[in-house]
């Protein structure tokens, strides 16, 4: 039997020429699928021109805007790789991210050309086109009209380098080819039920996994219109939703807590939403947003390498991920990397509280292996530190029930030690997240001045919402699941949650400064006493207590 034809983007394209189809659709513009073919060869024919010697890598600094897709469909006809960059970094961080891919052409427009002045751009030092200029019109007429190339690059070939997150060190830069970027594509639009006929909403970033295998790539697959906004917006959300009759949508971290904190109305349920996908929305929120506005969530668990990938099914219990896909085989499992041994069945008691954290709460593991992982570009170490004994780590925590689903725990960054005891962050946050006025919250240890960790919460509340020291020891006294160490000695009021650039938290920042912070901090001075607002004079007498025990440069 002959196998099927080896699917990549540019063969996705091909089967889009000549459909007049609705492709994308951005700020009152539009483009047929075939007028995005023809806008894709174009751009191929032009970065052609434009290459130079050695790795064929095109840095593209923008929001998204329809020249960013354009680029991504010539780079898939002419061989190029797109690396998106993250207009969030900044100076040296922004640089480096440069120079590490070997970016020989960076492409930027008015409000982005500015964050690389001054910059050391490596090979791409005096090569930086702004898309909304002269020079850049003058290049795209230069090639007006031409034809998709004869034969497509091979189906390895690099079409994206996609950045993680940065939230536990400095991004690496994730090979994902034009035939993996098509197959996730044919899956996601098979597995989330993706038609020609759907309108997929596109607010998530396209330098990041997220918009591109979800959201962008399903749709190519089936011809499905792409509604584009230039960033995420809580307050433009359904306004969009609405006036572009979306009806597919992709988020990422604590987007949907945001739209919730939107005033709600009696027409929210006003909308043509059949269904919105992404990853780490509370159960709660998901509860909320399908009995506010009529949509249901599909929550998943995956990342950028592709390697392990659970999704939730109806019989998934309410704060459980759901169960792996087993693609190919593969054989996942929780791991205690200390042991190496799959951790034990997560028991819990009648209120439902994880009772054996310690012992069930390991790594997700791909013990089969890296399966389609192509690795970090130009970082062997962290490719061989993921691919460690022959299996994938993940980096994620987890523990699994005795029916086999998997719940989250965290990054493997987020255990706290508190009086011998080990816990995970994620089962005390999505704790606090039922407080009510939490829109969102962010869990992690802190320094002991004399052993181990002291738990320290970051929440956001909702407009007009205040924190009731005793109102929040009242509804910590009503949560039947709280372990007895979980209580937060430090509770740190935020206005603004710190994000990266895919809208997940990033606790790096909230670690780093503790209690040495400008926002206001309540605390309980010891356990069981009232929460009461921290003092300078506490920090003082706090900071001695750290240096009488030799502890004092943990507070550096």
């Amino acid at each position: 039997m002959t196998p099927p034809p080896t699917q990549t983007v540019a063969s996705l394209l091909r089967d889009r020429a000549g459909d007049d189809h609705l492709g994308y659709w951005f700020e009152g513009a539009s483009w047929t699928w075939d007028a995005v073919v023809g806008a894709s060869a174009v751009r191929a024919a032009m970065l052609q021109r434009l290459r130079r010697p050695g790795p064929f890598h095109v840095g593209v600094l923008l929001e998204n805007l329809p020249e960013y897709l354009f680029l991504a469909g010539g780079a898939a006809f002419a061989g190029a790789t797109i690396v998106g960059l993250n207009p969030t970094r900044r100076g040296e961080e922004l640089a480096r991210d440069i120079r590490h891919t070997d970016c020989q052409l960076i492409l930027a427009d008015a409000a982005s050309e500015h964050l690389l002045a001054g910059l050391d751009l490596g090979q791409a030092r005096g090569r930086v086109l702004r898309v909304d200029g002269p020079d850049y019109d003058a290049l795209i007429a230069a090639v007006a009209g031409a034809a998709m190339p004869a034969n497509d690059p091979p189906a390895e070939t690099t079409l994206f380098l996609l950045f993680t997150s940065g939230s536990t060190s400095a991004p690496k830069a994730v090979v994902c080819s034009t035939e993996r970027m098509a197959m996730s594509g044919v899956r996601a639009a098979a597995g989330y039920g993706v038609t020609r006929y759907d309108v997929s909403y596109c607010s998530m970033p396209l330098f990041h996994g997220n918009a591109l295998m979800a959201c962008w790539a399903p749709s190519l697959a089936v011809g499905a219109s792409v509604v584009l906004r230039r960033k995420f917006s809580a307050s433009g959300f359904l306004g969009d939703v609405r006036s572009s009759g979306c009806t597919y949508f992709t988020y990422v971290g604590r987007t949907i807590a945001y739209v919730l904190a939107q005033p709600a109305t009696e027409h929210d349920r006003d909308n043509s939403l059949r269904l919105g996908f992404g990853t780490e929305a509370s159960a709660q929120d998901r509860q909320r947003f399908l009995d506010r506005f009529g949509c249901p969530l599909v929550e998943g668990y995956g990342s950028s390498e592709s390697v392990v990938v659970i999704m939730r099914s109806p019989e998934t219990p309410t704060n459980a991920l759901g169960v792996p896909r087993l693609d190919g085989g593969a054989d996942i499992a929780v791991v205690s990397p200390e042991t190496m041994l799959a951790c034990p069945a997560a028991e819990f008691d009648q209120h439902g509280a994880l009772v054996n954290g310690d012992e069930a709460i390991g790594e997700i593991v791909n013990r089969s292996g890296g399966g389609i992982f192509e690795g970090y570009y130009n970082n062997t170490e962290a490719t061989s530190d993921r691919l460690r004994n022959g299996w994938y780590w993940t980096g994620d925590l987890a523990y699994v029930d005795g029916d086999g689903f998997y719940y989250f725990a965290g990054r493997n960054t987020d255990w706290l030690r508190v009086d011998s005891e080990n816990f995970a962050a994620a089962p005390l946050e999505n704790i606090l997240h039922r407080l009510p006025g939490a829109v969102m919250v962010a869990v992690y240890a802190v320094p002991d001045p004399q052993t181990g960790d002291q738990v320290m919460a970051s929440i956001e509340l909702s407009a007009g919402a205040e924190f009731d020291p005793d109102a929040f020891t009242r509804f910590l006294d009503g949560q039947r699941d709280l372990g007895t160490k979980w209580a937060p000695r430090f509770v740190r009021l935020i206005n603004d949650m710190p994000l990266t650039a895919n809208n997940k938290v990033n606790k790096q920042p909230l670690r780093a400064a503790a209690w040495a912070t400008t926002d206001p901090v309540w605390w309980q001075p010891r356990r069981g006493e009232k929460y009461r607002v921290f003092t300078p004079e506490d920090a003082a007498a706090l900071a001695t207590e750290f240096a009488d025990h030799d502890r004092g440069h943990l507070l550096r």
